[in-house]
């Protein structure tokens, strides 16, 4: 690390700034409590550690990120998940700082590691460009058109939309509806032969339909080679659970740590049970109160 440079306090008579070398500082390292010199220490097997906000829980997690390593395990065969860029940035960054330089274990959202996933698996005859992912407001306009297509006596006789819905066919709110109950079937691992059995036992031909739209949706993605964020974990998720994948997941970690777990849906708990499962060491730091995404499938 080079050394840093301290600017120093300007007095009056000084007539400029005095630029001095000196060491760099390094960061003090936390003093843990009793609760979180447990997580720290903790050996093998999955772990559940519930703490209230503003109480330490990425702390300790990097904490306990770093004795591992200490304890000679290969950062490489440890795995950081977190959901958002900024989180895993600043993870990354802390463990850095608390191994002095040395290497630190991949840190990563749950999104880019399916990504990775996928994209190593990727079919090379369906892809032959890498794959791409679909941003929000792509996603609204494919959804729209779609649906669009739908309007009117002219309109694709694929989906069959109740009478009572037609009207809303090409309105931003319906297509907001349609975008949700996509996202939430992936989530729940349901693809639109499941949404045609529970429409046919709850008597709901709008959830009959809205399977027949996610068939088409999905071709129309794969057409164009691209994934929207539920599918990609989805994709990953089918991928893990082959016996191939899954048996490879299996000895590739050691441990598998989860920022933020609150925030998981039902899909990434699957991706969590394939890298960790089946008593495999998965340490999760979360609290329930905290909960903000329950309205896209956390759990």
């Amino acid at each position: 690390m080079p050394p840093a440079i301290h600017v120093s306090t300007l007095s009056v008579s000084s007539p400029a700034y005095r630029l001095v070398r000196t060491a760099p500082v390094r960061p003090v390292p936390p003093v843990p409590d009793a609760a979180q010199r447990a997580v720290v220490h903790h050996g093998e097997g999955p772990l559940l550690v519930l703490a209230g906000p503003g109480t330490g829980k990425t702390t300790t997690l990097v904490e306990a990120v770093t004795e591992r390593i200490r304890r000679g395990t290969d950062p490489e065969r440890i795995l950081v998940l977190t959901f958002s860029r900024k989180a895993a940035v600043e993870l990354r960054d802390r463990m850095a700082a608390r191994l002095d330089g040395a290497p630190a274990p991949q840190a990563s959202t749950f999104h880019s590691y399916c990504y990775a996933l996928v994209r190593a698996h990727q079919d090379a005859e369906m892809f032959v460009e890498p794959l791409r992912l679909l941003s929000g407001p792509e996603q609204d306009v494919v959804v729209r058109e779609l649906l669009a297509g739908h309007d009117g006596d002219g309109g694709r006789a694929r989906v069959s939309w109740p009478a009572e819905l037609r009207a809303c066919l090409t309105t931003r709110g319906f297509a907001d509806e349609v975008r949700a109950v996509l996202a939430r079937s992936r989530e729940l691992g349901l693809g639109a032969a499941a949404l045609d059995r529970f429409a046919a036992a709850a008597g709901r031909p709008d959830w009959a339909a809205a399977g027949e739209f996610l068939a088409e949706y999905l071709d129309v993605l794969d057409m164009q080679g691209v994934l929207d964020y539920a599918e990609l974990v989805h994709r990953a998720v089918l991928l893990a659970e082959t016996e191939r994948v899954a048996a490879d997941l299996a000895g590739r970690y050691d441990a598998v740590f989860v920022d933020e777990y609150q925030d998981t849906d039902v899909a990434q708990v699957r991706l969590l049970r394939a890298l960790a499962g089946g008593g495999r060491t998965l340490l999760a730091f979360g609290d329930p109160d905290q909960s903000i995404y329950a309205f896209r499938g956390a759990d």
